[in-house]
């Protein structure tokens, strides 16, 4: 059997950084190449085969796992925050890094981050983080007008200043003065700005949301609009990468984690580190579906909430059973029935967690 060999890379704008190890660790190739395609594939083809590569995550490494993939015998996209402490162990350069991150992938010590393979959904995902950018753009904005309307005494909301004609009353409240006037009104020219993009991004967003039959299925579940349905779809993107409920809870936000020290008591607790666009979107979608009632997820609140748990853990218990009903019609193909939400679950009690 031919031995494997191990390939690192690390990835730059201008540059890249190979370092290739054997089964035993020892190495046997080294390079450096221009950051184009045709150049990586003629360095990573100096490595005999069977050869895996590995990257970690960043700005280029979705075009590179869509590029690189096929060249190599297995490649992964890794998580840099779990190799942080082991790779800056030591001297540090480029080609070290390089084969620090060979190493570890020889070892068996990164954790491999997902992406899709489709083209079409990447730009889908891109759009979605665009959108959400976009957002956050403007609630930025509007905080920054709110804090200068506040320093001279003003206090008002978002939804105060959003329509243009109510703004010349807030004006008229502010000292004379001319500075101040301009800059107040440059940050609601950077609002509107933020409002504009943000609601053409949604316009195009629905739009490629309706032309997904998986997605008009999404949004029969109680609290999942076209905007929540297609964030989850592009940041999950296979509902076959988690092998458990729990597993897809964890990755969302709202799972639980067990910590435990010595002779300690056992503490379960959701994730310190998770997407908190992915968090935001489930736990919006059970609120909402909560607000909505008249549905099974309305009514798992209420007898949560009869049960004796807080809201706060009353409403992530459904984002979780939210979550699961989402996941298994994605899995089997079928249509939301809401006579099977909450079927599996409800004979056991609800936990309490801290976090």
């Amino acid at each position: 059997m031919k031995q494997c060999h191990f390939i690192g890379l690390d990835t730059h704008g201008q540059f890249c950084d190979m370092a290739a190890v054997d089964q035993q660790g020892q190495l046997v190739a080294r390079g450096r190449c221009a950051t184009n395609i045709s150049a990586l594939v003629n360095v990573l083809e100096q490595v005999p085969e069977p050869r895996r590569l590995v990257i970690e995550e960043g700005p280029l490494a979705d075009w590179l796992w869509r590029n690189l993939r096929t060249r190599v015998d297995g490649m992964t996209v890794c998580e840099p925050r779990r190799n942080r402490l082991i790779a800056a162990d030591g001297d540090k350069d480029d080609p070290i890094d390089a084969e620090k991150l060979a190493q570890l992938f020889r070892g068996g010590y990164v954790k491999a981050v997902h992406h899709t393979e489709s083209l079409t959904m990447a730009i889908f995902k891109q759009h979605v983080l665009l959108y959400q950018q976009r957002v956050s753009q403007r609630v930025a904005e509007g905080h920054r007008a709110r804090s200068l309307l506040r320093r001279h005494g003003i206090m008002v909301r978002e939804k105060d200043f959003a329509p243009a004609d109510q703004r010349a009353d807030l004006l008229r409240r502010l000292p004379e003065d001319s500075t101040l006037r301009e800059d107040v009104e440059l940050l609601w020219e950077s609002y509107d700005l933020a409002v504009k993009h943000e609601d053409k991004l949604r316009r195009r967003m629905i739009q490629l949301a309706k032309k997904e039959a998986l997605l008009q299925r999404f949004v029969e579940l109680p609290g999942l609009g076209w905007i929540r349905a297609a964030t989850l779809y592009v940041f999950l993107d296979t509902p076959w990468r988690f092998l458990s409920k729990a597993k897809l809870w964890k990755y969302l936000g709202i799972g639980l984690e067990r910590h435990r020290s010595g002779n300690g008591p056992e503490r379960l607790q959701v994730p310190r580190f998770c997407n908190r666009v992915l968090k935001s979107t489930i736990l919006g979608a059970a609120k909402s579906a909560i607000a909505q009632g008249d549905n099974p997820f309305a009514d798992q609140h209420q007898r949560w909430i009869e049960a004796g748990l807080s809201s706060k853990l009353a409403r992530r218990n459904v984002a979780r059973s939210l979550a699961a009903t989402l996941w298994g019609l994605w899995k089997n193909g079928s249509a939301y029935r809401p006579e099977w939400v909450g079927v599996a679950a409800a004979a056991n009690p609800a936990t309490k967690v801290s976090g």
